[in-house]
C-alpha cells in the first residue's frame, strides 16, 4: 500500500487522530537523566560509540544530527494503525497529505510540519550553545531553530545535578570578550560563563530561548517545543564537572569555507538579545489561562498556555479532572504527551506508562489533524481521583495570545 492510503486508513480508523510510536534519540555528549520512563536496561541499547538515550522526540519530521552512522530515521515519529500491522512515518504522511493533515494554511507557507517537540533529559548541564537563525541555518541547508523549555513536575522527581541555566551574556559584556572566550576553546576551560548569567529553574515554567542566544540548559528533565531543526554549534569547552566538549562542535553547521572563521561565530550570535537588561522577563513564562479557569473548571478541564513568547511553535498544558469527559477545540493541528492519568481520547486509549522499553509502542503520544482539532476532541478522565495531564505542541496557532 502507498503511503497516502496508509496514512488515510490510519485516520480514518483514529478519528482524524494518528497513534505515534515513540522515537528515541542518544547523544554521544551526554549523560541520560533517567527521567523519562525508559527501562533502566535500554539507555545504552544503542551502544557505546552512540551514547546514551537521554532525548525523546514528539510529532518530530526532523532527523537528528548525530553524526556519522545515525540511522536514517532516528528523531523522525512513526504511527500506527488502529491494529498495529501498519505504520508510517509521520514526514511522509505530511508530505502525502499536506493541508489536509496539518492545515492548508501551514502547507502552503512551509511545505511541511515545521515544528516538533521533546523531552531533554540529561543528567548534568548543556555546555552554553547556539542555534542558528535562518540566514546561517540556511548556508548548510537548514532552518533556524528557536525553541521553548517547560519543567513539568511530573518528570522531574529529581533535579539533576545542576538545575540552572545560563542565558545570554552578562548586560555590557564586550563582544572582544566573547571572541576571546571562542579563541581559547581548544586551550582548555574558555570560561565563556564568567561572562554570562544563571537562572534557578522552577518546576512548571518555561523559558523562550529564540534562534542566535545562547544557552546552557540546566538538569531538569525539560519538555522543549521547537522549529522543525537539529541545527547547533557549542560555545563553551568545559562543563560543570570537568567534562570537555570536542572542539568540532565548536564548528558545527559552520559551512566548510567558514571553518576557522571566529567572526562568522561572533555573527552567528544574535547580540542585542544576549545582551538584553531584562532577560528574564522577555523570556521567562509562566503558564497563563487559554480561557478563565473559573469558566473552564466547572466543566471539568482547564486549559494553559505553557509555551507562547515563539510564533513559528508554542504549547498548551491541558488538563481533564477526575472521571470527567469533556470535548476540547483547537485552531490548528498539534502533537501531544500524556504526562499524567488514563482514559480516553477520541476512540484511542489514553494512559501514562510508568515504565517503556526501546522499540515498544505506547498509548501517551498522539497527532491531531486540522479539521480533527477544530471539530474538538472528547477525551474522559477514567479515574475517579487523578487527572489526566497532557501537553499539547503547535506549529502557528492562530489562537496564540498576543503578548
Amino acid at each position: 500500500m502507498s503511503v497516502k492510503s496508509i496514512t488515510e486508513r490510519a485516520l480514518e480508523q483514529g478519528g482524524g487522530i494518528l497513534r505515534l510510536v515513540p522515537a528515541w534519540v542518544p547523544r554521544s555528549f551526554c549523560r541520560p537523566g533517567k527521567r523519562i520512563k525508559l527501562h533502566p536496561s535500554d539507555y545504552y541499547v544503542l551502544g557505546l560509540e552512540r551514547g546514551g538515550i537521554d532525548e525523546r522526540w514528539f510529532a518530530s519530521t526532523v532527523h537528528a544530527d548525530n553524526g556519522p552512522g545515525t540511522p536514517e530515521d532516528e528523531g523522525l515519529s512513526y504511527f500506527v494503525s488502529a491494529d498495529g500491522k501498519e505504520r508510517g512515518l509521520l514526514l511522509e504522511a505530511a508530505e502525502s497529505l499536506k493541508g489536509e493533515l496539518i492545515g492548508s494554511a501551514l502547507w502552503d507557507k512551509y511545505q511541511k510540519w515545521p515544528m516538533f517537540s521533546k523531552y531533554f533529559d540529561n543528567m548534568g548541564p548543556l555546555p552554553h550553545h547556539v542555534h542558528h537563525r535562518d540566514e546561517h541555518a540556511a548556508r548548510v541547508g537548514q532552518a533556524g531553530k528557536p525553541e521553548m523549555y517547560f519543567f513539568p513536575s511530573q518528570l522531574n522527581n529529581h533535579g539533576g545535578e545542576f538545575p540552572f541555566t545560563f542565558l545570554g551574556f552578562n548586560p555590557g559584556t564586550a563582544k572582544s570578550q566573547v571572541r576571546q572566550c571562542l579563541e581559547d576553546f581548544a586551550k582548555g576551560d574558555n570560561k565563556i560563563l564568567d561572562i554570562s548569567q544563571s537562572y534557578r529553574l522552577t518546576l512548571d515554567t518555561g523559558w523562550d530561548v529564540p534562534a542566535g542566544v545562547l544557552h546552557a540548559p540546566g538538569s531538569l528533565c525539560t519538555y522543549e517545543p521547537q522549529f522543525a531543526s537539529d541545527v547547533f554549534a557549542m560555545y563553551q569547552s568545559v562543563l560543570y564537572g570537568g567534562h570537555c566538549v570536542p572542539e568540532n562542535l565548536l564548528w558545527k553547521n559552520s559551512p566548510e569555507e567558514e571553518q576557522g572563521n571566529f567572526d562568522y561565530l561572533m555573527d552567528v550570535i544574535d547580540w542585542d538579545l544576549n545582551v538584553d537588561p531584562d532577560l528574564y522577563n522577555n523570556r521567562f513564562m509562566a503558564p497563563i489561562p487559554a480561557k478563565p479557569a473559573e469558566e473552564t473548571k466547572p466543566e471539568g478541564y482547564i486549559d494553559e498556555w505553557i509555551c507562547y513568547k515563539c510564533p513559528q511553535a508554542s504549547a498548551k498544558r491541558l488538563t481533564i479532572l477526575p472521571g470527567k469527559t469533556v470535548l476540547i477545540k483547537d485552531a490548528a493541528a498539534y502533537g501531544l504527551i500524556c504526562i499524567q492519568g488514563h482514559g480516553k481520547f477520541g476512540v484511542w486509549d489514553l494512559e501514562t506508562p510508568t515504565l517503556i522499553r526501546y522499540g515498544q509502542t505506547t498509548n501517551d503520544e498522539f497527532f491531531v489533524t486540522e479539521k480533527a482539532a477544530k471539530d474538538g476532541v472528547k477525551i474522559t478522565n477514567l479515574s475517579n481521583c487523578e487527572d489526566i495531564v497532557i501537553l499539547k505542541h503547535f506549529a502557528e496557532n492562530p489562537e496564540l495570545p498576543a503578548l
